[in-house]
């Protein structure tokens, strides 16, 4: 069994075009996709229309959950930008998305922690300066009573795999559209991975269980940092540019 894995696009259907060609020039038809769809200052109308037209196993991500639930008058920024773009059915694609899925009998997916959509899981912050990896107890602790032998996350955009002893292989795949941001929760922080390529994972499955690749892939990011600073939105130019959020 080999598939790939997809999250936090955040509106970047040119990121998004990237990878899906790698993942085909790699032999790869099946795909699943992690959550946080068109949260940002980009091509969200676009992005949603690729996305629905693929019609890949898919679960929501907090942003996708923020743009089905909340009113726009109490958006972020980022949702409101994206939101000003779709049009009622995208909607209503957001809102019949899981919170988290089983694939393929033995793949359990998630987009924070399989409890939370919200919550950090392979990492943690305690200040501005970023993340470090999450202590092993926290990480265990928060799988619950998961028993699946391979478990997908996202959220944080930073590529990484975690396997637990006597436990399951965790791997968040990366970023495919947004590589750094800022965040308030819990501390205010920054998330940066020090790359404007496009993330994504391919995993296999072998005779002693599962595995995961990495992939970087570059794209013609400069054009949607173009597009992000004519909307106003230097932070994201700066993240699509060069994958790091400080000076």
């Amino acid at each position: 069994m080999r598939f790939a894995a997809i999250a936090d696009i955040h509106g970047n259907d040119l990121a998004l075009e990237a990878v899906l060609a790698d993942i085909a020039a790699h032999g790869l038809s099946d795909i699943v996709n992690l959550g946080d769809l068109l949260s940002g200052p980009l091509n969200a109308r676009l992005t949603a229309d690729l996305l629905m037209d693929l019609d890949l196993p898919t679960i929501r991500g907090n942003h996708d959950r923020w743009l089905a639930e909340t009113a726009p008058e109490e958006m972020g920024l980022s949702d409101r930008a994206a939101w000003s773009e779709l049009e009622p059915h995208h909607l209503d694609w957001l809102s019949d998305l899981p919170a988290t899925m089983v694939y393929a009998g033995e793949v359990f997916l998630c987009h924070g922690t399989p409890a939370s959509d919200t919550t950090y899981w392979l990492e943690t912050v305690s200040g501005p300066a970023g993340a470090t990896m999450a202590a092993r107890g926290t990480i265990r602790e928060a799988l619950g009573d998961v028993g699946e032998p391979l478990v997908l996350c996202a959220h944080t955009h930073i590529p990484r795999a975690v396997r637990l002893p006597d436990g399951p292989l965790i791997v968040n795949p990366g970023s495919v559209g947004c590589p750094g941001y800022e965040d308030d929760h819990p501390v205010p922080h920054i998330m940066q991975t020090g790359t404007p390529d496009a993330s994504y994972a391919i995993l296999d499955k072998g005779p002693r269980g599962w595995s995961v690749t990495f992939r970087q892939v570059p794209y013609r990011s400069v054009d949607m940092a173009r597009l992000a600073r004519e909307r106003g939105r230097p932070d994201w130019a700066r993240a699509l540019e060069t994958g790091w959020i400080d000076p």
